[in-house]
């Protein structure tokens, strides 16, 4: 039993803790935990190895994605024409018939002709390639080219007589008409 003087050491902390066994003090139980500095360097590392991996293959995926685009881009440049090629072997086939036929006449000759041209008005039009015939329009340096002044009773800067017509392909100028613009009055 505990005396009366037993207790109040006890409460004053001065008395010895009774002996219930080996009693572990806080810096055991963390070494018990807390894995060793080697042990952290080799998960470190690990973890180090795997980040460099992930780089790794995001770089490689990076540069394969860039490849594939620049074929994409090359082959998209060389077949680029491909689809209004094939509309013009339409044209070149009847142009090369006209010329196989040994009795022509005027009038057969001007009909394949017409004929043949039809055929070229619409591979332009599948491939919007717009021809541009300005009479009348003010003029846009950016679509004609002027070949000179003439007087007229026309408004200065409008387009009187076009020399040769101009085309555009997707709205952008592929060749401007050659005109001849007004003075002025």
């Amino acid at each position: 039993m505990t005396t009366p003087e037993n207790t109040q050491e006890a409460m004053l902390g001065n008395a010895a803790a009774p002996a219930q066994g080996p009693v572990e003090t806080p810096a055991e139980k963390n070494v018990d935990t807390i894995p060793s500095l080697e042990e952290q360097i080799k998960g470190l590392e690990l973890k180090a190895a795997e980040h460099y991996d992930a780089w790794l293959r995001a770089k490689a995926e990076g540069e394969n994605i860039r490849r594939r685009a620049q074929d994409d881009i090359s082959k998209a440049h060389k077949f680029a024409v491909e689809k209004f090629a094939g509309e013009l072997l339409a044209v070149k086939d009847s142009l090369e018939a006209a010329l196989a036929v040994k009795e022509q006449t005027v009038d057969s000759f001007k009909s394949g002709v017409e004929l043949t041209l039809k055929q070229l008005v619409s591979a332009f039009d599948k491939n919007a390639l717009i021809e541009l015939n300005p009479v009348g329009e003010k003029f846009d340096p950016h679509k004609h080219q002027a070949i000179g002044m003439v007087d007229a009773e026309q408004e200065a800067n409008t387009v009187v007589t076009v020399l040769q017509k101009g085309y555009l392909i997707a709205e952008r100028t592929l060749r401007p008409a050659l005109v001849m613009v007004a003075k002025g009055k």
